[in-house]
């Protein structure tokens, strides 16, 4: 039991701190923005990255990993609590339009990019 709460609590603390680096590259390349950019990018890279290690984990046998992998370093990597804020701040600034935007953009471009990375590795392994 200790084992896989271990391997999840290490994988958190890996993926918040990518999340935290991401976050911060994201700034540095675009600047300040009022459009929560970095946090949209982490939920959309972090979706792809699942759909990547779903195929390789069941594929090769690696499903062992999914303690550490999806739910520590994925789970602490993207960010839905994080998306919830930033909604609810876009919104509560009057910026309704942007908050739909950000919602809808942030569902539909991370189950794409989920699928993307599900469909290009099973073409890679294939």
């Amino acid at each position: 039991m200790f084992g896989p709460l271990l391997s999840v609590a290490l994988g958190g603390a890996i993926g918040a701190s990518l999340r935290h680096l991401f976050g911060i590259g994201v700034l540095r390349v675009l600047g300040s923005t009022s459009f929560p950019v970095a946090i949209l990018s982490v939920n959309v890279v972090g979706s792809f990255l699942m759909g990547v290690f779903a195929v390789l984990a069941a594929q090769r046998g690696l499903t062992h990993l999914s303690p550490f992998v999806m739910t520590g370093v994925l789970g602490g990597f993207t960010t839905f609590s994080a998306f919830s804020l930033e909604a609810v701040s876009l919104y509560e600034r009057g910026d309704v339009g942007q908050a739909a935007a950000y919602v809808a953009l942030s569902v539909v471009l991370s189950v794409l990019g989920l699928m993307a990375g599900i469909w290009i590795t099973r073409g890679l392994l294939t």
